[in-house]
């Protein structure tokens, strides 16, 4: 049986509320979970389930501005921004954690993990800091699609389909309501600020911050591995040659069958190479 979780709140410095899942014996190592750009904590369903499972504390985190986090006043979305919500949660803990992050979160949890003491390991899971453009620019794309929002649940269903074909589309779109929220308007809309994507300077998905992830990565002294979707168009091999130049204990581990959504694609086989990473590295007391 999986360990129960509550739902707990976190307060960054600049007021904004994260929400978060925390699951687990807190004495045991733990491992915070960060979701992707216009995602929600509920993307790490099953991971967060097998982590749990396997001895961990688990803090799953919504985002600033995804999810029932709160939307920054000032739209303050950066990266480094991103980051600080996650040291935020780490000094309430007794020791490091592993952090675990998706594309965005992916992206945050690497420039945490620079600073000396926050993390004890580090996955990335199909993020590097130099992303191929065009999957990159497909992402927010989509995100900017669509203001006006969705009539119907079955609306939502058929853009993400459109978007990601390599997933079967589900006979029932219900598991979507996670990720939308009705507004006063009576539409559906995605669960995330709108000023994450209106603006390109504030969008924290790579590329546009490469040589700040950089300059992260060669700071970075906890081992560290990469999942790969293999029919990813997001992480190429010469972005992962070039990665390892800035990180050279960089370990990687290929999903089969699997794109950028690796560990919505390929579950069992994402989870697999995560657990034996962190057996490895973060074993149990």
């Amino acid at each position: 049986m999986t360990p129960p979780t509550e739902v707990r709140r976190y307060v960054a410095d600049d007021g904004v509320a994260l929400m978060v899942d925390v699951g687990g014996d807190p004495s045991a190592p733990t491992v915070i979970l960060s979701h992707g750009g216009g995602q929600t904590r509920h993307s790490w369903g099953t991971a967060m389930a097998r982590l749990l499972a396997e001895g961990y504390q688990v803090i799953n985190v919504d985002a600033r501005g995804h999810g029932e986090s709160d939307w920054s006043p000032i739209s303050d979305y950066r990266i480094e921004r991103l980051a600080a919500d996650l040291q935020t949660i780490v000094r309430t803990l007794p020791s490091p954690p592993a952090l675990v992050g998706a594309s965005m979160g992916g992206a945050a949890s690497l420039i945490a993990a620079a600073e000396l003491g926050t993390a004890s390991a580090l996955v990335l899971v199909d993020v590097v800091p130099r992303l191929n453009p065009e999957g990159a620019e497909r992402i927010i794309a989509f995100m900017r699609a669509r203001p006006d929002g969705f009539a119907t649940l079955e609306e939502a269903a058929d853009a993400v389909a459109a978007y990601y074909p390599q997933r079967r589309r589900p006979r029932d779109p219900s598991g979507l309501m996670k990720n939308l929220r009705k507004r006063a308007d009576g539409r559906l809309h995605w669960h995330w600020d709108p000023a994450f994507v209106a603006n390109a300077q504030v969008v924290s998905e790579p590329p546009r911050f490469t040589e700040r992830l950089y300059e992260a990565a060669a700071r970075v002294r906890v081992p560290t591995l990469l999942v790969r979707g293999m029919e990813s168009d997001i992480v190429s091999e010469d972005s992962i040659a070039e990665f390892r130049t800035h990180l050279p204990a960089l370990e990687v581990c290929d999903v089969a069958a699997a794109g950028h959504m690796v560990a919505g694609d390929r579950n069992d086989a994402f989870n697999d190479g995560v657990s034996g990473f962190l057996r490895r590295h973060l074993p149990q007391p």
